[in-house]
């Protein structure tokens, strides 16, 4: 007999087919929490189509980070100021808050694989536009915010094909342990992408790492065409329908299951107020520190490192969950509150490092409890969603960043969003023992 409580973790609510699908789907998957996978964090390197994707993405994302050092270091050098640098994030990330639901829902419905080519090709083109503006010598603030709207709009139907592309690499079992992966290849590019940057940008500046980031795609490009389509494990693409409609049931869809409302909830809090490192850094590195591009890029190098060892050494065997996402939540806000607090350059790389690799387990267990527990149809929308709060909030708290620094300070601004941060994950703890309370009254009532 299905109990109350089932029912509704199953997502009660939606009444399509393609929403009955779903709910057979989540029913079926064992409690996360509960989901060990033990040595399996590189088992999705034996698929054959996933180490080609996986090495390509080791060569693009270097790139996409070296780009993402030399364009906030551009603004500061052409604007000299924080909030032009708060006001960049907001020209980048606004497409992702504007149409990231639409982006799900469009990689729900067409190939992903397709989908991810042709972004990159605009991405790859965008990079280019901006290495050649650049050495011209005569860059204009307003073409760096038209060239980052382009990007920030390419990277909308990108990131959400990607990640769910992921399911189609390799088969279900091994989710967790592309995921972790893919981390990996995030965070690696988060080290040796800045750390050449900031060698780049003292030696020759910006332009050419903009050039070497657009020739970067070429290796994502090459090992997507080079994928054998026959041993895809592809997933059900969503029925045809009205778009706003397939907007709507997925956003139902998310609402009615607690194992994806939960995770995006808390993300909706530590994506706005948390994850504004593309501000944070180059302010803390001209303005709090005084340390130069070399400093700047040791600074997202160090992150970088962090964030590489919990992709390699501990989200592989981090149980995917809402108690696993709610730990490393609160591990990220109270290293965050550290990194406001601490003046010394030395100390701050140091708690830079622990930061990161608190941050890949978060985005990691958030990103994997999501795909595991959303219905097959539906996953592209679900990751729209994480999307949209992981990056498209970001136009918003980059643009508060960037005005409370520029009245505050950067440390007073970074210690008040790391606390607003543990303030929603002590309550997020305060829901799930609710929760379980709730539950075993409920259990109770029925046994009697």
């Amino acid at each position: 007999m299905t109990s109350t409580r089932d029912t509704r973790l199953n997502g009660r609510g939606s009444g399509t087919p393609e929403a009955a699908s779903a709910r057979a789907e989540v029913a079926s998957v064992p409690r996360l929490s509960a989901l060990r996978l033990g040595g399996r964090g590189w088992r999705a390197l034996s698929q054959p189509n996933y180490r080609l994707y996986f090495f390509g993405q080791v060569v693009s994302q270097s790139g996409t980070w070296l780009q993402r050092i030399a364009q906030a270091w551009l603004v500061l050098d052409v604007a000299n100021s924080p909030a032009a640098l708060g006001v960049l994030t907001v020209f980048q990330f606004t497409p992702a808050l504007a149409l990231s639901l639409v982006a799900g829902v469009v990689a729900d419905r067409v190939g992903k694989q397709r989908l991810i080519m042709i972004t990159s090709t605009l991405e790859a083109l965008q990079a280019l536009a901006m290495a050649a503006v650049t050495l011209s010598g005569n860059v204009q603030l307003w073409e760096i915010y038209l060239l980052a709207f382009l990007l920030g709009l390419f990277t909308t139907f990108e990131t959400p094909a990607r990640q769910a592309f992921v399911s189609e690499l390799v088969p279900r079992e091994d989710i967790q342990s592309a995921v972790a992966l893919n981390s990996s290849v995030f965070n690696a590019a988060r080290v040796v992408g800045p750390g050449i940057g900031g060698i780049i940008l003292a030696a020759w500046g910006a332009g050419w790492a903009f050039a070497l980031n657009g020739i970067s795609y070429l290796a994502v490009l090459a090992a997507l065409a080079m994928l054998d389509t026959t041993k895809l494990y592809t997933a059900r693409r969503a029925a045809r329908g009205a778009l706003w409609s397939q907007v709507w049931d997925g956003l139902r869809h998310a609402a009615h299951a607690p194992r994806l409302a939960y995770p995006l909830g808390l993300l909706a809090v530590i994506g706005l107020f948390g994850y504004n490192f593309g501000v944070v850094l180059p302010l803390l590195a001209r303005y709090t520190l005084d340390v130069g591009a070399v400093g700047f890029g040791a600074l997202n190098a160090a992150m970088g490192v962090g964030s590489l060892l919990g992709a390699l050494l501990l989200t592989p065997h981090l149980p995917p969950g809402l108690r696993s996402v709610s730990l490393a939540a609160l591990g990220f806000s109270l290293s965050l509150l550290a990194v406001a607090l601490v003046p010394s350059y030395s100390l701050i790389l140091g708690l830079l490092g622990l930061l990161g690799l608190i941050s890949v387990a978060y985005s990691t267990s958030t990103n994997t409890t999501l795909q595991l527990s959303s219905g097959e149809a539906y996953r592209g929308r679900v990751l729209s969603l994480y999307t949209l709060l992981f990056m498209g909030t970001t136009p918003i708290g980059g643009a508060i960043t960037g005005v409370l620094a520029d009245q505050f300070g950067v440390t007073s601004t970074l210690a008040v969003e790391a606390v607003v941060c543990l303030l929603a994950t002590l309550l997020g703890f305060a829901y799930l023992r609710w929760g379980r309370a709730a539950a075993r009254t409920e259990d109770a009532t029925l046994a009697a």
